[in-house]
């Protein structure tokens, strides 16, 4: 089974939590008190996290609330701490599903979208890894046909997990790849499909069209589907990550995200951007190349890793 979320998420999350809340550290202690001019360098410091502008005058309005302009000492180092870890929480807290719980098809059919360069393919076995860890029949359907090494890298995956696959040729039609890949789960009795799109740019609205079209083919199998559709999201975008995030959600009814690559990042911040400028719940992160290396979110542990430092 995967590892306990903190420990996993306090490991992803270093990067941020060390050049950007670290600084945060270095401002209680250099400065005498907490002003107007300390407030507004903590706000800097967070909107540098790409947790964007009204998170973080959030969070420093919390910090603000807490020390009510008291001098500093060693203690309120820790009630900072706990400011900025109390209002993330409260941003990013959202109805607690885990991923057995938002099973529900026969089979259930997740479609997993992104821009190219994510990580999305990879993202999939690691999915498939999860689903396997709870006990379900997974197979895995290469609707990536534009690329010939997405489609074997997904085999790879599918071999090495002992999970079902289905592809077909490359450039061949991905919608019929999604088609046969839940006609495939149906007769095989699996218990979760997940579909690997194209990566795609947000910007074009054909390949945008495309997703449409997948999911149509989809449906013609089973009516419900997809139960599902994930968004890929690589952590190093920061910022464009959101507006990636709006267009995808705008064509494709986006239900969540798996945040990948954290682990190699300092704007592990755009989480909360996210989350608070759209309400998608973040539902996975990646937190290293292995396919163990994923972890379910949890909003109470990613605030803690964030601004805690590991004993």
């Amino acid at each position: 089974m995967f590892r306990k979320p903190l420990a996993g998420l306090r490991r992803g999350l270093s990067k941020t939590r060390d050049n950007v809340f670290g600084r945060v550290r270095e401002v209680v202690t250099r400065r005498a008190r907490l002003d107007a001019s300390t407030l507004d360098e903590i706000e800097e410091i967070l909107i540098a996290s790409d947790m964007g502008v009204e998170s973080a005058a959030r969070v420093t309005d919390g910090v603000r609330k807490r020390l009510r302009g008291e001098r500093f000492s060693q203690e309120d180092l820790a009630v900072v701490e706990e400011a900025i870890r109390d209002e993330v929480l409260a941003i990013l807290v959202a109805e607690p599903t885990s991923a057995a719980e938002r099973l529900r098809g026969s089979p259930h059919v997740i479609m997993v979208v992104g821009v190219n360069g994510t990580g999305k393919t990879t993202s999939v076995g690691k999915l498939a890894y999860i689903y396997q860890s709870l006990g379900k029949k997974v197979l895995l359907g290469a609707a990536d046909t534009y690329r010939a090494a997405a489609i074997e890298q997904l085999a790879i995956w599918a071999e090495r997990l002992g999970a079902e696959f289905v592809r077909q040729k490359h450039g061949a039609d991905p919608a019929a790849v999604a088609f046969d890949a839940v006609q495939a789960a149906k007769s095989r009795a699996c218990d979760v499909v997940l579909i690997d799109t194209a990566g795609r740019l947000h910007t074009k609205s054909n390949l945008m069209e495309e997703l449409r079209k997948i999911r149509r083919a989809i449906q013609k199998v089973e009516p419900e589907a997809p139960h599902e559709t994930i968004l890929v999201l690589d952590a190093n975008t920061g910022q464009n990550g959101l507006v990636q995030a709006r267009e995808f959600f705008s064509t494709v009814q986006v239900s969540g995200l798996f945040l990948a690559k954290l682990d190699g990042t300092a704007k592990g911040g755009v989480v909360i951007a996210i989350r608070r400028a759209l309400e998608i719940p973040v539902q996975f992160v990646g937190v290293g190349e292995r396919l163990e290396d994923i972890e379910e979110f949890d909003a109470g542990s990613f605030a803690e890793a964030l601004v805690t430092r590991p004993e």
